[in-house]
């Protein structure tokens, strides 16, 4: 089904709206939600209070990127149920992307200006649309959808230490090209 007939479904509040989008986005939903919480039942639940949290926006919204939408709220519930559950001594994948990152981004950096922060997000925009489509693939399905290595090694057909050092070259150039852009690493 299409997302415009199943974004009409929910404007229509029928209860088949939610099981259409699970069955389009269910399975990349509950792999975002568990590279984040790493936990199958706080993933299934997240999932659920997901697909509430659409129902509820669906009306008045009309996204125009539905999968990037439905997305979206997974990916936020997820880390607040990952907020929640952090006291746990275990790592997640979500956290381990995280500290791969850090070294872009430089120890203890704070953007406290919305403006700033506005600027690097376009900056980073930039950056991505720069790379490849394979390697923005693999940078986004580690650091948005918080894909382990061993998923995006197997969708991209390549070795989990291909796909670390792919990485790990990514990283390198966003530094590079932040510190090209002005940021102080």
């Amino acid at each position: 089904m299409e997302d415009k007939d199943i974004i009409a479904l929910y404007w229509e509040r029928s209860e088949r709206a939610i099981e259409e989008t699970d069955i389009k986005y269910g399975k990349l939903c509950r792999s975002i939600s568990m590279g984040i919480v790493d936990d199958r039942r706080d993933s299934e639940e997240v999932i659920n209070d997901s697909w509430l949290a659409v129902w509820n926006t669906l009306p008045p919204q009309w996204p125009k990127l539905f999968k990037a939408y439905v997305c979206r709220i997974v990916k936020n519930l997820s880390l607040k149920r990952f907020t929640h559950n952090h006291a746990l001594k275990r790592k997640c994948v979500y956290e381990q992307s995280l500290e791969e990152l850090n070294d872009c981004a430089g120890h203890g950096a704070a953007i406290d200006d919305a403006v700033m922060k506005e600027e690097l997000v376009k900056t980073v925009s930039r950056f991505l649309g720069d790379l490849s489509d394979n390697n923005r693939d693999i940078f986004l399905e580690r650091y948005w959808f918080a894909s382990s290595l061993e998923e995006i090694a197997e969708r991209h057909d390549i070795s989990k230490k291909t796909a670390s050092m792919r990485l790990s070259r990514i990283r390198e150039q966003l530094k590079k090209y932040l510190r090209k852009e002005g940021y102080d690493l």
